[in-house]
């Protein structure tokens, strides 16, 4: 049996499904490829992939329901959400269903690849980085970089990769403000503007979710025309 990381790609086109799966099957991943919804489901129901790459437009169910779907179910899968549609509207709207990437069509497979290695939590990961373990208490909350979970009240809490990687990085710099650059040049994999309200969506539903977990305190504050103040004990 393979060691390497599965993908699951769902997408229409059988000419960018053969392109894509070559080229990550040269680096060292096993690819299965579907081309719509139904096709999707039979595979999730035999094997559970490390990511899900994901078409938004496809006839049937798009890429946007499925998405949807497969996280009001409490399918921990990561999803890259593919588009020939560049639109902001469309990326946030892709994040906001759970998505934990967006790439617009076309793109470059070493852009795509690149993506891929940030989101996933390859086999190996969590042993190489034992060294530097670190348990972040922050309310009822832990974070443990080692797990790469967040617990609440010892209940673990889910979060998207995304959602993880950015709470990582407010707890590392606590009481500190952050602005969009900053963010968006310490998480892993990401080349985008400071502009980018992608950034604002994830800060505002990983926000949602600790508060939701923990009731009126506001560990994620928003500091207007400067950035994101992550304060460990917020009073009141």
């Amino acid at each position: 049996m393979s060691n390497k990381p599965t993908i699951l790609l769902v997408d229409d086109d059988a000419e960018l499904r053969e392109l894509v799966s070559r080229y990550l099957m040269n680096h060292d991943f096993q690819v299965i490829c579907v081309d719509g919804a139904p096709a999707m489901d039979k595979v999730l129901l035999e094997t559970t992939p490390e990511l899900l790459i994901l078409d938004l437009m496809m006839p049937g169910e798009d890429g946007l329901s499925v998405a949807k779907r497969l996280k009001a179910s409490h399918n921990n899968i990561p999803i890259i959400m593919l588009s020939a549609k560049g639109e902001d509207v469309d990326r946030i709207v892709g994040l906001e269903v759970g998505a934990d990437d967006y790439l617009s069509k076309p793109f470059n497979p070493r852009e795509l690849l690149a993506r891929v290695r940030a989101v996933m939590r390859r086999p190996g990961q969590q042993q190489e980085n034992e060294g530097s373990t670190q348990r972040f208490s922050f309310g009822d909350f832990v974070l443990d970089t080692q797990r790469h979970q967040l617990t609440h009240k010892g209940e673990l809490l889910h979060l998207t990769t995304s959602e993880y990687e950015l709470l990582e990085i407010l707890v590392q710099h606590p009481n500190q403000v952050l602005n969009r650059d900053m963010l968006v040049s310490k998480l892993k994999g990401y080349d985008r503007s400071p502009f980018d309200r992608s950034i604002d969506v994830r800060v505002t539903r990983l926000r949602a979710k600790l508060e939701k977990a923990e009731g009126s305190p506001h560990h994620i504050q928003t500091i207007w025309g400067k950035g994101y103040l992550f304060v460990p004990n917020p009073e009141g």
